[in-house]
């Protein structure tokens, strides 16, 4: 599976774009004229790859990248609090996403100084371009990777051992997924902890005071809404996020 994001600037470099009318006004043209030549792909073949950006783009925004994990601590966070409306979930996805954007920054300039811009400026063949991205795209998935995740799914689809430049996407695409939900959830429970000894503790003293009707969430939501600003927990849980992935 290459790199559609990569794939989509190799299909819209060259004269296609920013081309003027004869009248010297701006105007927007796109050229699907490519070459069958050794090594590059032919149009039909560039067209499907188009259509494949158009219609897997989010998904691999959330598959191959660090959004799972950041989007899944966010919501962990949210419901620890007990405040399931605030942050709202369109505020928490896009704050998901730029941090994507953020995190994935490195990896994505990598790739364009080295597959884009050579490709745009004719030192490169497309089919070059596109591996020397899903090269890059496949570092950061492994780095991020737990060695048993791989191995079980190299055992799962019968294929030996293999070095890690040898591992296909096929295996490192849920592998990866596999060990950004295990860090996700186990990020998740250490941030409810805090926040589960402040229910036990409200709930403790109003069983104490005789006060068994009134509901403890009544309560311990305002303590643990002060708690959370008091240690500034967004910029404790950004930072351990941004943290945990090491991309330089």
């Amino acid at each position: 599976m290459p790199v559609l994001a990569v794939a989509f600037l190799l299909l819209c470099s060259g004269d296609g774009f920013g081309q003027t009318t004869g009248t010297g006004a701006p105007g927007l043209r796109i050229d699907v004229s490519g070459s069958n030549d050794e090594g590059d792909f032919g149009v039909a073949i560039q067209l499907v790859v188009a259509m494949t950006i158009l219609s897997l783009g989010p998904s691999v925004i959330m598959m191959m990248t660090c959004f799972t994990r950041i989007v899944i601590v966010l919501g962990f966070v949210r419901n620890a609090i007990g405040v399931n409306a605030a942050p709202s979930s369109q505020i928490i996805i896009g704050l998901a996403l730029f941090l994507t954007f953020f995190i994935m920054g490195p990896v994505w300039d990598r790739i364009y100084d080295d597959a884009a811009t050579p490709y745009m400026a004719g030192e490169m063949k497309s089919g070059d371009a596109l591996l020397v991205a899903t090269a890059h795209m496949k570092d950061f998935m492994m780095t991020q990777t737990r060695q048993s995740d791989a191995q079980f799914f190299l055992e799962i689809s019968r294929q030996g051992a293999m070095t890690r430049e040898e591992i296909p996407l096929s295996v490192v695409v849920p592998s990866f997924v596999l060990s950004e939900l295990r860090t996700a959830f186990q990020m998740g429970f250490l941030i409810f902890i805090p926040f589960i000894i402040v229910d036990f503790i409200v709930a403790s003293s109003l069983m104490s005071m005789g006060m068994m009707m009134m509901p403890p969430v009544v309560i311990s939501m305002p303590f643990k809404l002060l708690l959370f600003v008091l240690v500034d927990g967004w910029y404790l849980v950004i930072q351990s996020l941004v943290n945990s992935f090491n991309v330089g």
